[in-house]
């Protein structure tokens, strides 16, 4: 079958009809994201007959599940006792590579779907593309504030090593604003932010537990320096090595990502010869190709060594399938819009909040011994 949002069709492209409770489970579901809209755009939505949607507005209405008025129809104020916020929230996340943009979309997803379940309307903002520019941070939500954004999530461009001067306008922005995926450094302006966030130590810590698991005293650490994700696993490789009591190496940096996955190879082929046997690499996007080129220089993953990828975009369509730590990405991305529901419905009677969600570790195939 073929579907479309509204009517379906067969292989030949010939409509069918679709029962009642069909149609209106998704009618709550166009107006539920919406919030408000007409009666004749929802049918021009469903590509059904305005009649017909009508008839299913009115009984969904008179069940107590939708409002009808003057041509519109909306969520009632309060369904099944839990309370409909209507609100218009904006999201700035960053847009910097593939790998990124794929971690960003599982945080979005996250976001979206809270806001449908409290019949919010979520309008979103793409930052810089090209490099990892405040600037653009700022440009995102002053556009999302005159588009009617009653408060803010942002993921601003921010490495461990970012001017925290340049954080002062983040808490001068004019309605409740939380970081995602960030956490502003004590004693900043953008400190007083709620903010919710992958614990990415402890994840560092779950891939170096399970190596050391297998017997590996000496885990290598090859990683990025242009992201925050990338400076918290470095700072977490760092105390994972300490408190696990493992003998920690020199970082692989990675920054060139064309040329990454020819040097990370040729890197552990070198450590493989001094009896490392294991590596975390973060991300995907550099790990996923590390097996084919470590064959290349007569290595193969697991038997010669364990592999952990950091992110776990598409880790799982590795060969073989790579094990990896996988934050929380979509519970992040919902965690901050019923954090933002909150302090808008009670302001500065909320304490801030600085939530830490733990990443978890998929055990696959590219450890051996799983």
């Amino acid at each position: 079958m073929i579907f479309s949002e509204g009517r379906r069709t067969d292989e030949k492209g010939t409509a069918m009809s679709i029962a009642a409770d069909e149609r209106r489970t998704r009618i709550l579901e166009i107006v539920r994201k919406l919030g408000t809209v007409r009666v004749t755009d929802l049918a021009a939505r469903l590509d059904l007959p305005a009649v017909t949607v009508r008839r299913d507005v009115a009984a969904l209405a008179d069940g107590g599940l939708l409002r009808r008025a003057h041509g519109s129809v909306s969520v009632p104020e309060e369904r099944f006792g839990v309370p409909v916020d209507g609100r218009t929230l904006g999201l700035v996340v960053p847009a910097v590579s593939h790998t990124v943009s794929q971690y960003f979309d599982e945080v979005i997803a996250g976001a979206r779907a809270a806001a449908a379940d409290a019949g919010a309307h979520l309008v979103l903002g793409i930052s810089s593309y090209d490099s990892y520019d405040p600037r653009a941070d700022r440009a995102q939500a002053e556009q999302l504030l005159r588009s009617g954004a009653e408060g803010l999530m942002l993921t601003p461009n921010w490495t461990s090593t970012d001017n925290p001067q340049d954080w002062r306008w983040l808490h001068e922005l004019p309605v409740p604003t939380v970081l995602v995926e960030r956490r502003a450094a004590a004693g900043t302006p953008a400190a007083e932010l709620d903010s919710v966030s992958s614990d990415h130590h402890h994840g560092v810590l779950l891939a170096l537990r399970h190596l050391a698991a297998l017997g590996h005293g000496t885990v290598v650490l090859a990683a990025r320096r242009d992201t925050w994700t990338a400076m918290k696993v470095r700072s977490g490789y760092a105390e994972a090595c300490e408190s696990l009591e493992l003998t920690p190496q020199p970082v692989i940096d990675i920054d060139d990502p064309a040329t990454a996955p020819e040097l990370v190879s040729r890197k552990l082929a070198e450590g493989a010869e001094k009896g490392v046997r294991a590596a975390l690499v973060h991300n995907d996007q550099d790990a996923i190709q590390l097996p084919a080129l470590l064959r290349a220089r007569g290595l193969s993953v697991p038997e010669d060594l364990a592999l952990i990828s950091y992110d776990d975009v598409f880790a799982a369509l590795g060969a073989p399938p790579l094990t990896a730590v996988a934050p929380p990405k979509r519970a992040v991305g919902a965690a901050a819009v019923d954090l933002l529901l909150r302090r808008l419905r009670h302001g500065a009677s909320l304490p801030v909040h600085r939530v830490e969600l733990l990443p978890e570790l998929k055990v696959r195939a590219s450890c051996g011994g799983d």
